[in-house]
């Protein structure tokens, strides 16, 4: 499998770990509990479907079928669910009125429900 899925699903996987640390430690005192459950939530999606990604990359020649879109559609996913809770959950903090982000979470959990229902089609489709 190409070294760029690797590195894009290993660097979120990093910022998810950071961004983790960041939340439990940083945040817990100058959001609300409400806030940070929901950035929590950003951050375990992002770390699970992060290592989906690496996980996939590495097994990409035991499959029978291309992954790139599948990734792909991972990946962006991620950035538009995750990062969107992120934003809204520092938006009080920032003093930014990002109200327009709501609509691009569910859009990125589409994504990552697309990209995971395009690979169990793939799976079933496959001679392996």
């Amino acid at each position: 499998m190409e070294k760029r899925f690797l590195v894009l699903g290993s660097t979120l996987f990093c910022f998810a770990i950071i961004l983790g640390a960041f939340g439990a430690h940083a945040l817990k005192d100058l959001i609300t509990q409400t806030k940070l459950n929901s950035f929590e939530v950003g951050v375990r999606y992002q770390m699970f479907n992060s290592l989906a990604v690496i996980i996939l990359a590495l097994n990409a020649r035991v499959l029978t079928f291309e992954l790139k879109n599948i990734l792909r559609l991972m990946i962006v996913g991620i950035i538009l669910f995750s990062f969107s809770i992120y934003f809204l959950a520092l938006s009080d903090l920032l003093a930014l009125n990002l109200k327009f982000l709501g609509p691009i979470t569910p859009l990125g959990g589409l994504l990552l429900i697309l990209s995971w229902g395009l690979f169990i089609f793939k799976l079933i489709k496959s001679n392996k």
